[in-house]
């Protein structure tokens, strides 16, 4: 069991086996502020427990005596070959849970044998992670007002060799994140407890410290008044950046079979199932509820990747199952991140893979064709 139970913030990551582990110590390691920045989701957070519990309403029925002293776990997705079927989202800001932040998510992901998305609002640039990193990549944006913000941040993508990309449309407005508003976060100015909390981790302070200050690496200050959000965003708009980047693209955050088939429509070649790990609209339904219907309405017209909630690597099993081509996680590697930088994310990649591989062994699938809705019975 892990040590962590000792309360101390030294764990070695060696101690921690399952993802749960890894948050634990992240929550040790970082400001509260930064861990409930992390951690926390929209308004009462009934969709963040949601996106857990919907997984445990589907239980495996394993089959037995099959072969299962090799498995096949490789796959393909947005146009990339990756080693197993689970890949790293994009999150922003990466480098307020370690001073390697995004370089060191996408190390990590490439050793692992799968892909990294990077987000706009990373604090390393779109170059940098580049340069960092030979294992595939996606790059995740937004669609600004100002269009020309937009179209410059496709073309460096392009330009530094990202597979895909990766649109977000879920957001048009910011969720009401109540864990933030409570600690003041991101000025710990404002609440004398958020302060306190920074000033009792000087290894976070003097990481930040050793790298400089946090900014938003792909946006450059003079640009600074052209960073706003489109919240007038349409379908037309997303078949203009789709024949603009004319390559395979996703559009992440889509919970309705009618979009997603007009998804398909407009260019998209994946559709990203996601609630924004419930940090957008409290009360939405997890996107492993739906994700029967949108698998149905796409008709293997395009990809489907399942966001949110993933924490087992039996999670991604039971995605698989209900139709999903692949999944990807944000939380789980960010706790890692926290908790060891480079080397605790590799260690959430590998916790996951260990017991997906394991969950399919168990379960009597030899590759990931073997993995079937059979294999589910719902006990909602």
């Amino acid at each position: 069991m892990c040590r962590h139970m000792c309360g101390k913030a030294n764990v070695p990551i060696d101690a921690c086996h399952s993802v749960s582990d890894l948050r634990d110590l992240a929550r040790r390691r970082l400001p509260r502020p930064l861990f409930d920045f992390l951690d926390g989701g929209a308004e009462g957070e009934a969709t963040l427990q949601r996106n857990g519990a919907a997984f445990d309403e589907q239980r495996i029925l394993p089959r037995c005596l099959v072969d299962v002293s090799s498995v096949k776990t490789s796959t393909r997705i947005l146009g990339q070959r990756i080693e197993w079927p689970l890949f790293c989202s994009a999150t922003g800001a990466s480098r307020l849970f370690h001073p390697d932040g995004e370089l060191a998510v996408a190390r990590a992901a490439a050793k692992c044998g799968t892909l990294y998305s990077l987000a706009t609002g990373s604090t390393y640039d779109i170059e940098s992670i580049s340069a960092a990193s030979a294992g595939p990549k996606v790059f995740q944006i937004y669609v600004y007002k100002d269009r020309a913000v937009t179209w410059e941040l496709i073309e460096r993508a392009r330009a530094a060799g990202y597979g895909a990309l990766c649109v977000t449309v879920d957001a048009p407005s910011i969720g009401k994140r109540e864990r933030d508003l409570r600690s003041g976060f991101p000025s710990p100015i404002k609440k004398i407890r958020s302060a306190i909390s920074y000033a009792a981790h000087p290894r976070w302070l003097l990481g930040q410290a050793r790298v400089g200050p946090i900014k938003l690496a792909n946006f450059s200050a003079h640009r600074r008044g052209h960073w706003e959000i489109d919240s007038s965003l349409t379908w037309p708009d997303l078949e203009a950046i789709a024949a603009r980047w004319s390559g395979p693209i996703a559009l992440k955050g889509l919970m309705r079979a009618d979009d997603a088939r007009r998804a398909c429509e407009v260019g998209a070649t994946a559709i990203v199932v996601s609630n924004h790990g419930g940090r957008q609209l409290d009360g939405a339904a997890s996107p492993l509820d739906v994700l029967s219907e949108v698998v149905e309405a796409v008709q293997g017209s395009a990809e489907i990747i399942l966001d949110s909630g993933i924490r087992r690597g039996s999670h991604i099993l039971k995605a698989l199952a209900l139709g999903a081509n692949a999944c990807s996680i944000g939380r789980p590697y960010l706790y890692g991140l926290a908790a060891a930088g480079e080397v605790g994310v590799t260690k959430a990649l590998d916790i996951l893979r260990t017991e997906f591989v394991l969950a399919m062994q168990l379960a009597g699938c030899r590759d990931l064709v073997a993995i079937s809705p059979d294999l589910l019975r719902s006990h909602r």
